[in-house]
């Protein structure tokens, strides 16, 4: 609201695209569940609003040693390549009179998470995990982390803008950059960055399993701010800046590996340490998890792919099942807090850590109730109806 005697930001000024922002991530599961009524007929996720596409959802968990990652240099041209103007209404003036260049550059500028840098990443081609080839093909190209930060946050920022004017009409039509990228599961429609999920699941010799849930403060990230997530979730993308570790790191379990000390243990993101490209095996962690696998302490699987509807990310869907001790010796130092909100607990429970693995609980989270990012929901769903084979 315009202070008394005092003229309204207009719609082009950053004082205005800070207010949408600010609501953006206020209402982020409320905007989630209009977003989610914008594709009645692109499949879900079971239950859940995650769209998805039939090939991308195998019939059962995938182990991750079965899934190929295979690369390519020329990746399709985006159908929203060089369409600014399609954005400008996303793209505020700045005070030398000229539009910033990018979402990711307004964001860097007049709202800033505390998490924020253009790293390079990996670009999501194509996917199939339910081949007659094998049980899982992932291609991939090279990207930026902005690139996507550039459809993500900019689809999301539309829809709230156009739900700020007027929340009883929203129609595909009032949204032209969400039009103009149309199939939300269609890879070469737009930059895919792609981000691995990861459902944590602690297997105990007593009592029932627990699994980790994380709440993503909007004040220190760019995307699900505000939301109930699983936890680690990262981006895909090498460890550092050279561009000799785009191979290197071309592998989910050394990014799932990272994230697991960074969101958990509450680690640094920096491995300068261990060389450039990362000589992983030089890690005491990285062999520690490592060897937890070879002794079947630990199973990793993919259980698929998914988009999410507010914001069109992409998430790899995997599940790591820890023995409860391996777990407890591994993350001995278990956070509380990271840089990206806090993880959370049980309520009084000081032995078992994060939630039950119930009906319960999941049944809380999946239901609606909560304000968790359909990723989170997609993945606790078929962590659930998968129970018997995760937890063996």
């Amino acid at each position: 609201m315009a202070v008394p005697g005092t003229a309204a930001p207009t719609a082009d000024s950053p004082v205005h695209w800070r207010q949408v922002r600010r609501e953006l991530n206020q209402h982020r599961h409320h905007l989630a569940s209009i977003a989610d009524g914008l594709y009645p007929g692109v499949c879900r996720v079971g239950n859940s609003p995650l769209l998805c596409r039939p090939e991308w959802l195998p019939a059962r968990p995938v182990p991750l040693d079965q899934l190929a990652l295979t690369w390519t240099e020329h990746p399709p041209l985006s159908a929203v390549d060089g369409t600014e103007q399609i954005t400008a209404h996303l793209r505020p003036i700045a005070a030398n009179g000229q539009r910033y260049r990018s979402y990711a550059d307004a964001l860097a500028a007049i709202d800033p998470p505390k998490i924020f840098e253009n790293r390079q990443a990996y670009r999501l081609v194509a996917a199939d995990l339910t081949s007659a080839r094998g049980p899982g093909l992932l291609e991939l190209s090279a990207g930026r982390y902005f690139d996507g930060v550039n459809t993500t946050e900019a689809v999301s920022h539309e829809l709230a803008q156009v739900w700020r004017e007027n929340p009883g009409s929203i129609t595909m039509d009032r949204l032209p950059y969400r039009e103009a990228i149309g199939d939300p599961c269609g890879l070469s429609r737009r930059p895919a960055g792609v981000a691995v999920a990861t459902l944590t699941i602690r297997r105990p010799t007593r009592k029932v399993a627990s699994f980790l849930l994380h709440w993503r403060d909007p004040e220190r990230v760019a995307h699900g701010g505000g939301l109930y997530q699983v936890i680690p979730v990262g981006i895909f993308q090498p460890a550092d800046h050279n561009p000799a570790s785009v191979r290197n790191d071309l592998s989910l379990w050394r990014c799932m590996a990272r994230e697991f000390s960074e969101e958990l243990l509450g680690t640094s993101e920096e491995y300068a340490d261990l060389g450039s490209p990362m000589d992983y095996h030089r890690w005491p962690f990285y062999r520690d998890l490592c060897a937890a696998r070879d002794a079947g302490l630990l199973r990793v699987f993919c259980l698929g792919l998914g988009v999410d509807a507010l914001t069109l990310a992409i998430d790899i869907l995997t599940v790591a099942v820890f023995d409860g001790d391996t777990f407890d010796g591994l993350f001995d130092g278990l956070v509380t807090v990271n840089a990206e909100g806090r993880v959370l607990s049980s309520p009084g429970d000081t032995i078992m850590p994060g939630m039950p693995f119930t009906s319960d609980t999941i049944g809380r989270f999946t239901s609606g109730r909560e304000p968790i990012q359909p990723v989170g929901a997609a993945m606790l769903e078929l962590g659930w109806n998968y129970r018997e084979t995760l937890l063996g």
